[in-house]
């Protein structure tokens, strides 16, 4: 297989799925989209270019959005990924199906957040070439896919994967292991739990907390990683700080109480009016306008 190719085929047509489509679009991949309902085509394909920051005709030209059912068309593809939701046994059939179909030479992806790739991938006779491949929200904004080995997964291929991801704007890193969580997820949990828990206790408020965070070792995060500031703050320093605040930190095993009590009362944040924080529909429009707003200059900077 020639794997220049540029033609990638992206399963599933929403949030994710428009966003991952629409980073390969403006690095000039052509891409399917397959969705369930052919009827909304129209609209995803609109709201897919939306994503781009002043769209071409020909980024236009090369999205096609096409119904799953009746799908024939495997030449001539480089990647396939799967954006469809959070249910195994949904993509353990989404993933029977591709192997039956998919070239064999071509690797195939979860964008799976929580399950891990071999166990999406178990038994099915081309699971070599299956990896995890997990974008972050707001997919074609955020640099990191995080590029998952499972247990059968060939290494060899993960490479070129990672190389396809540069050559499309993107940062990949290699997860050697499949391992709850993978990389970010783990680490942004961990701190979560801290969060949350200071919450909880009354510590301090949710709104002072995100303060203490983006203006502190969140600041410095958009500059280095946390390993490379401690290369320059002094591991011995660390070490200190570490034996005096590491038997105070949560190791909770469950969500707090303060998370279980959010979700019982309906309150999910944005999406349903309240959380932590009440929002009207204009409130959360500017809050997410501004945040894209800052993400785009963030990224300017990095690269």
């Amino acid at each position: 297989m020639d794997r220049s190719n540029p033609r990638v085929l992206v399963v599933g047509g929403g949030i994710m799925g428009c966003g991952i489509a629409a980073g390969l679009l403006a690095h000039d991949h052509d891409v399917v989209l397959l969705v369930r309902d052919p009827a909304r085509g129209e609209d995803i394909h609109r709201k897919t270019l939306a994503l781009i920051d002043f769209p071409t005709a020909e980024q236009s030209a090369a999205l096609s959005v096409r119904a799953i059912d009746g799908f024939d068309d495997w030449t001539g593809l480089s990647l396939v990924i799967e954006t469809v939701k959070e249910d195994l046994a949904l993509k353990q059939q989404l993933f029977a199906w591709l192997d039956a179909h998919v070239p064999p030479e071509v690797p195939v992806g979860s964008n799976s957040s929580s399950y891990p790739i071999s166990r999406i991938a178990e038994g099915l006779a081309t699971r070599t070439r299956m990896f995890g491949m997990h974008y972050f929200m707001p997919a074609h904004r955020v640099p990191l896919v995080e590029v998952v080995l499972g247990a059968d997964s060939d290494p060899v291929l993960a490479d070129w994967v990672c190389a396809m991801f540069t050559a499309a704007g993107k940062k990949p890193v290699l997860v050697k292991r499949d391992i709850p969580g993978f990389i970010a997820n783990r680490i942004q949990h961990a701190l979560l739990r801290e969060v949350l828990a200071l919450i909880d206790s009354g510590i301090a408020s949710p709104e002072d907390i995100d303060l203490a965070v983006r203006y502190s070792f969140g600041f410095r995060f958009a500059a280095v990683g946390p390993v490379l500031q401690k290369e320059m703050s002094g591991w011995d320093t660390t070490l200190s700080a570490a034996r005096e605040i590491y038997p105070h930190l949560s190791n909770s095993t469950v969500p707090p109480a303060c998370l279980e009590r959010l979700i019982a009362e309906g309150h999910t944040g944005m999406k349903s009016g309240q959380g932590f924080i009440t929002w009207t529909p204009e409130a959360a429009q500017a809050v997410r306008a501004a945040y894209d707003e800052r993400l785009t200059a963030a990224l300017r900077l990095l690269d």
